[in-house]
C-alpha cells in the first residue's frame, strides 16, 4: 500500500525539511552529513529519516565515496519523469483498476 508508506513518510517534520532541502536550487545532492549540518539536526535522526525516504521512493541514491575506510552516500530527490511515481508503485494487494478487469 504505497499511499500508506508516503503518508508516513511525509509526517515526520524532519524529513519535509530533508525533502524541502534537496529541492532547493533547482534540486541538490547531498549526503546525510550535509543535510545533518544544514539542518543543524544529530547525524544519526538525519541518516534514519534519509533511510525512510529512500525507502518509500521519495529520494534516490545519486552517487557514493569512500572517506577514510568508510562509504558516504549522496541522495537527490527522485526522478520521477519516466512515469513511475511512488504513489503508482503497488504492493500486489490493491483491487484492479477496471481498465485491468476482463469480463468474459
Amino acid at each position: 500500500m504505497a499511499w500508506q508508506r508516503l503518508a508516513r513518510a511525509n509526517t515526520h517534520p524532519l524529513r519535509v525539511s530533508v525533502l524541502e532541502v534537496l529541492a532547493m536550487d533547482g534540486g541538490r545532492t547531498l549526503s546525510p552529513s550535509d543535510l545533518s549540518h544544514e539542518l543543524r539536526v544529530p547525524l544519526s535522526n538525519v541518516n534514519y529519516h534519509v533511510t525512510e525516504l529512500a525507502r518509500s521512493g521519495l529520494i534516490e541514491l545519486a552517487d557514493q565515496r569512500q572517506v577514510r575506510g568508510a562509504t558516504e552516500h549522496f541522495y537527490r530527490l527522485a526522478d520521477h519523469s519516466n512515469g513511475s511515481r511512488p504513489e503508482e508503485r503497488t504492493t500486489g494487494l490493491e483491487p484492479a483498476s477496471q481498465s485491468q478487469v476482463r469480463t468474459t
